[in-house]
């Protein structure tokens, strides 16, 4: 089964990425991936303090992603996998592509500001050619009637 990966965190963008992963997943029989990474700045103090802080972050974690796993389960019918890695996001993003061999594309979600796409498409998409997989970059402004009319 081919699965879809996608990065779950605070952007808006997240959101298009998401939706297109479930449905691409549904339409074709595959599956959905969701990815956190918990960079490891958030973790800069002391050892009892990070721990704590780190169980805080995979208690939100959760949280976010059952609000998606939800909507997947109840509007595509496709069960989502929840992975939670900790260090550099690219890094970790490209390490758990290359550990799964049944992901089949990586979705991303495009900013829609001025800075540009965003810190992970810009530089996932320099990486690309060290995943072996190709990645969809989903607009972050598309509505959610032209998402479902491409998928």
């Amino acid at each position: 089964m081919r699965k879809f990966l996608v990065v779950l965190d605070d952007s808006r963008e997240c959101l298009n990425a998401m939706r297109f992963a479930a449905m691409r997943a549904a339409h074709t029989g595959g599956g959905v991936t969701v990815l956190s990474v918990i960079p490891p700045d958030e973790f800069n103090h002391w050892i009892g303090v990070a721990e704590t802080m780190r169980e805080e972050a995979r208690e939100r974690i959760h949280a976010h992603f059952e609000v998606f796993a939800k909507w997947m389960r109840d509007k595509q019918n496709v069960e989502p996998e929840l992975a939670i890695r900790e260090g550099d996001p690219v890094a970790q993003i490209i390490e758990h592509v290359q550990s799964d061999p049944e992901i089949g594309v990586l979705v991303l979600g495009a900013g829609t500001d001025k800075k540009g796409p965003g810190p992970l498409v810009t530089q996932l998409t320099k990486n690309s050619g060290s995943l072996p997989i190709p990645i969809t970059i989903v607009p972050g402004n598309l509505s959610k009637e032209k998402l479902e009319e491409i998928t």
